[in-house]
């Protein structure tokens, strides 16, 4: 019995993060980041967020994560969207300050509605896990799909989850398809998985094992324990592939490897 379509959230919390010139650790402090600090300190929004950088990684300038927040903040108050997004998620994950969720999605907010991607995505996440903000899968849709539509790829396997869950939108198997297709092809081996587990079950696309077997070697190459699973499978019952007893064994070995249980018990029946 193959295992059934992947349903969890793929989750991206990351840095907006420029590069600097090359800076030296410790006490030393660079001319660039001298300079930095005179025109970010006469009220200079790019360079308060290029300080910010500075300080969050030790770029230039000793390593200082709750100066980094400073600077964060008054290029955030100022509308610099990259920096809104970057003290998000230092809120998110407290560093340079204190964890706060609620700070977190408020600042997400601001980045997402001048169109940043990667905080329209994260602010989805929010929502749908209900962590700084009210649960709410609607909202959370909403924004996947914002951020989907500039081509983030966890976006779209999100959306493509939604549809096929039907948490905040209606079931739609054939656009949960679409979303991840999208995803897959950016490299997104989750949604390439669910497309092969969607031909499989004929789910949102007409039923095809030869395609379904395509699918799950793109995501078992790339070390997808359920998609190596399931290509077992195909290999062991002959199904959108030529039965093959030793390719099954290698794929089950491989899933194994990476703790899936159902692959372990395959094993010890067939070696």
């Amino acid at each position: 019995m193959k295992q059934v379509i992947l349903f969890v959230l793929s989750l991206c919390v990351a840095f907006s993060t420029p590069a600097f010139a090359d800076g030296h650790m410790g006490g030393h402090v660079s001319d660039e980041v001298k300079e930095m600090i005179v025109e970010a300190e006469k009220g200079d929004a790019e360079a308060q967020y290029d300080l910010a950088l500075a300080y969050d990684f030790g770029d230039g300038i000793a390593e200082d994560k709750t100066e980094a927040v400073k600077w964060y903040i008054k290029a955030a108050e100022q509308g610099y969207v990259d920096a809104q997004y970057n003290l998000a998620v230092s809120y998110d994950d407290g560093e340079g300050v204190e964890v706060d969720h609620a700070e977190a999605v408020k600042w997400y907010r601001k980045a997402a509605e001048q169109g940043d991607m990667k905080a329209q995505y994260n602010l989805a996440v929010s929502y749908d896990e209900g962590e700084g903000i009210k649960q709410d899968h609607a909202k959370a849709v909403d924004w996947y799909l914002k951020a989907a539509e500039q081509g983030h790829d966890s976006a779209q396997y999100n959306l493509g989850r939604s549809y096929d869950t039907g948490e905040g939108v209606d079931i739609d198997h054939a656009e949960a398809v679409d979303w991840y297709r999208k995803a897959a092809e950016q490299g997104h081996t989750s949604a390439a998985y669910n497309i092969g587990v969607s031909y499989d079950e004929g789910e949102g696309v007409r039923q095809d094992h030869e395609k379904a077997v395509e699918w799950y070697l793109a995501a078992a190459r790339e070390g997808h324990p359920e998609a190596q699973y399931n290509l077992a499978v195909s290999y062991e019952i002959g199904e959108g592939v030529r039965k093959n007893k030793e390719e099954a064994i290698k794929w089950y070995r491989r899933a194994a490897e990476q703790g899936d249980e159902d692959a372990v018990d395959k094993l010890r029946t067939l070696e």
